[in-house]
């Protein structure tokens, strides 16, 4: 590590990386692309404890205490934290000692689906659409939940890969609604556009890139604030934000979308402008400035 002023590393894979560097008077950044370990279980616990059917699918809560030692000692080690949003950096809160700058750098939107034809959803069930991994982390069972509440008003698409062969509420969900483990992007990006509305209430989260994609589509987006959504979301005006964790919350809001169907292309119009004010290009650059500043 000779000569080099610093290392860029991830969670999880930086801590032999970084005891070297201190060694040589190398600069250490760190990248941390979901929440902090201890933050995820204290939001997750209420989950584990009453959605006891869901567990298995909390993966979180399976790390070796080995694998969590790391994370914190790969903290400890770093001079600069680079995260993806405003809730990653709040979890932060929760790391046991001091800690160096922690920089928001959001990963920004891919390139926008010009002249999207908007379908008028008056007359039919408005269609939703879901894609992530299938944990209960990610709010799979309170959309479940909510579109079988409101099953007379809306269809519900699911793709994903199971985070648990063994979920009994997770098999059955997908049973009921229509179920694509696994497409292409392109065809993903398709699908968004195929579909009203993007429903993705996790209840923790990094960043959400599919919250960013379906956006840049010109479909209207339903997240929480554990999510980036609430670095770039305003509450109806160009996406919607629900209480994470709270089924009748999504209901209420999916209730107030049923009942104004005509702003479902007014919210994917104005999200495909905020995709538009911040390409993924910003990024690159807004992360190229820091760096170029703590390493001079």
């Amino acid at each position: 590590m000779k000569g080099q002023d610093a290392i860029y590393a991830y969670e999880d894979g930086a801590l032999y990386s970084f005891e070297a560097a201190k060694k040589n008077g190398v600069i250490c950044l760190y990248d941390l692309p979901i929440g902090y370990w201890r933050a995820m279980r204290f939001y997750l616990e209420s989950e584990r404890v009453n959605r006891p059917e869901w567990e298995d699918t909390l993966t979180g809560f399976k790390d070796s205490q080995i694998k969590l030692e790391r994370k914190d000692n790969e903290l400890k080690l770093a001079d600069h934290i680079f995260v993806a949003s405003t809730f990653t950096k709040k979890t932060l809160q929760m790391f046991p000692g001091n800690l160096p700058p922690v920089h928001v750098v959001p990963y920004g939107f891919p390139k926008v689906y010009e002249n999207r034809q908007y379908q008028s959803a008056e007359g039919r069930k408005i269609r939703l659409l879901f894609i992530g991994g299938l944990s209960q982390r990610k709010g799979i069972a309170n959309v479940f939940e909510a579109v079988e509440a409101l099953k007379d008003e809306v269809t519900l698409t699911v793709v994903g890969r199971k985070a648990s062969e063994i979920c009994k509420p997770l098999n059955d969900g997908l049973e009921k609604n229509r179920w694509i483990e696994a497409v292409p992007y392109n065809e993903v990006l398709s699908l968004m556009r195929e579909h009203d509305v993007f429903v993705f209430p996790s209840l923790f989260e990094g960043y959400g890139l599919v919250i960013s994609e379906a956006m840049s589509q010109g479909t209207a987006v339903i997240t929480t604030d554990r999510t980036c959504g609430a670095d770039f979301i305003e509450d109806d005006k160009n996406g919607w934000l629900v209480e994470a964790g709270n089924t009748q919350s999504l209901i209420n809001k999916l209730k107030y979308i049923i009942a104004n169907k005509h702003k479902i292309a007014d919210i994917g119009k104005a999200g495909a402008e905020t995709a538009r004010k911040n390409p993924s290009a910003i990024s690159g650059n807004d992360m190229c400035g820091i760096i170029n500043k703590v390493i001079t």
